[in-house]
């Protein structure tokens, strides 16, 4: 659903000793296993993001099986999306650590796990503890590799290869509704998760399709300047800097340590050379504590990489319109989440449900989800036209469709809302540019990790809030005007901060010239 953080400038490989020179291009690079990133970072959306758009399936299993309030039971669903979103700058140390393929595979793994353990619940905070966290945090460290890898093995037909992966969250939120109300009608929703956590280990073959190019393939990539060592070395001192203001590390105790670690290592390998003399058990001990000192210094710099890379850019928080812009995301991302979660209920209650069997709302969202981001794209590449502006009318349409949705009883007129909110969402495509206007090149790649944190926690949040108030009033109606309301805020931010910021930047040459 989001761009990848190598589209915006990121990279967890370690560029600084890259080389200037240019090389001769890969084959591998945009073009030949290129597109098999492509594809797999397509089936992690399906997989994934389409799988949590359709939980809303099993969100009524649940109500029906545990009796819970409608606000208790969202959690479950929410905690998922959530959580997939919001670890997403953590995810960053094991990619930093362990790579792409490594973090993929691991989270395949544990999302499967989700899936399965959740099977076997007997209440609904069983569930929060399987499904809502170990499955999210599955999903995260499968949903990040998914969105980097593409960004590492396309540079001339990047947005491409964006736009056909993240295709995938359309058509797995339009396949995966139907595969679960299928199952969940034949087999019943247990034995549906069950086989939901069986399919979900193909994301292990997605992560094992994930090679990580090699330094000579990145060196074919990336054209560096001769100066990105000292800006490197820079940012970590900047971090470094900041966490010795905090009491937390010094400079002092890192270089001590790995002096330590280098002596160590030295020891063992002039043990190893004279290793006869010694004896077996001692030299055993010694391997280990070599490893354990690579071990140790790897996770240093990755964690010092990643510190830099999140943390080290506190004064994004001093522009005011960035600080606007997270204001925003806090509240519109739960707008366009509540509708999957809830509307399969909203649709039983009217009576609906056998107009929503052939062709269910939700779908609908989904499929012209996909046509909103490309067809949204276009527009704002076009030279006359303001991508902020594009941004903002989306924004505005969303907004209308989720205060006029409770208004819709037939499946006529809900259908064309849902369009509409499938179609006004397609803004998620037109995010990174909009936050490289706002914060610049420089701190797009932070700007952009803290924007989609925002998202997670909108989405944690905002459908077990819509179905608190679908508990205390009896209807969802209340649900989406608050909703809808907390939105329009979120977007009277982003309309007048940039007002007032002009109106400052006007003044300030004024008083200038006055002095």
């Amino acid at each position: 659903m989001y761009a990848s953080r190598e589209d915006i400038g990121y990279d967890f490989g370690d560029d600084s000793k890259v080389e200037s020179k240019p090389i001769k291009p890969n084959p591998n690079i945009d073009g030949g296993w290129a597109w098999m990133i492509v594809f797999s970072s397509f089936l992690v959306h399906i997989l994934i993001m389409g799988s949590q758009m359709a939980l809303g399936i099993l969100n009524m299993e649940w109500l029906e099986e545990f009796n819970q309030s409608r606000g208790l039971t969202a959690w479950v669903s929410s905690l998922s999306m959530g959580i997939t979103l919001i670890v997403g700058p953590f995810i960053g140390l094991f990619i930093s650590t362990c790579g792409c393929r490594t973090t993929a595979i691991i989270g395949g793994i544990l999302n499967a796990l989700g899936w399965i353990l959740s099977a076997y619940a007997s209440n609904v905070h069983y569930l929060f503890l399987t499904f809502g966290v170990t499955a999210g945090i599955g999903s995260g460290m499968v949903y990040l590799p998914a969105v980097v890898m593409v960004g590492q093995y396309f540079q001339k037909r990047r947005a491409l290869a964006q736009g056909l992966s993240t295709t995938g969250t359309g058509f797995g939120a339009f396949l995966m509704t139907a595969l679960l109300k299928y199952l969940c009608t034949e087999f019943g929703w247990r034995n549906a998760m069950f086989i939901q956590g069986a399919i979900s280990l193909n994301l292990c073959v997605c992560g094992a399709l994930m090679r990580p190019l090699s330094p000579k393939d990145l060196r074919e990539k990336y054209v560096v300047r001769s100066d990105s060592e000292e800006n490197r070395e820079k940012a970590l001192s900047h971090s470094t800097e900041t966490i010795k203001s905090n009491g937390v590390l010094s400079e002092e105790p890192e270089k001590k340590e790995e002096a330590a670690n280098e002596e160590v290592l030295g020891s063992v390998q002039h043990t190893e050379i004279g290793g006869k003399s010694g004896s077996g058990r001692s030299l055993y001990g010694l391997r280990i504590l070599k490893t354990v000192s690579q071990l140790t210094v790897t996770v240093r710099k990755g964690f010092a990489l990643w510190y830099s890379s999140y943390f080290g850019a506190a004064s994004l928080f001093t522009n005011r319109v960035f600080v606007a812009f997270i204001i925003w995301a806090l509240f519109a991302y739960s707008s366009f989440v509540i509708p999957f979660i809830h509307l399969p209920e909203i649709v039983k209650q009217y009576n609906l449900s056998r107009q929503d069997n052939v062709f269910p709302l939700t779908s609908i969202i989904a499929i012209v989800h996909i046509f909103g981001k490309v067809i949204l794209g276009i527009i704002s590449d076009l030279p006359c036209i303001s991508t902020w502006n594009v941004f903002l009318m989306a924004n505005f349409t969303l907004v209308t469709c989720i205060l006029t949705l409770p208004l819709m009883q037939t499946y006529v007129g809900l259908a064309v809302v849902c369009a509409l909110i499938g179609f006004s969402s397609g803004y998620f495509s037109l995010m990174p540019v909009v936050t490289e206007d706002l914060v610049g090149t420089k701190h797009l790649a932070n700007a952009y990790g803290i924007i989609i944190c925002a998202n997670g926690i909108s989405a944690l949040f905002g459908p077990p809030f819509a179905g608190w108030i679908y508990d205390i009033t009896q209807k969802y109606d209340f649900s989406f005007y608050i909703a809808g309301l907390l939105y329009m805020v979120g977007i009277i931010f982003l309309l007048i901060q940039p007002c007032i910021q002009k109106k400052q930047s006007r003044e300030k040459p004024t008083e200038e010239a006055q002095v």
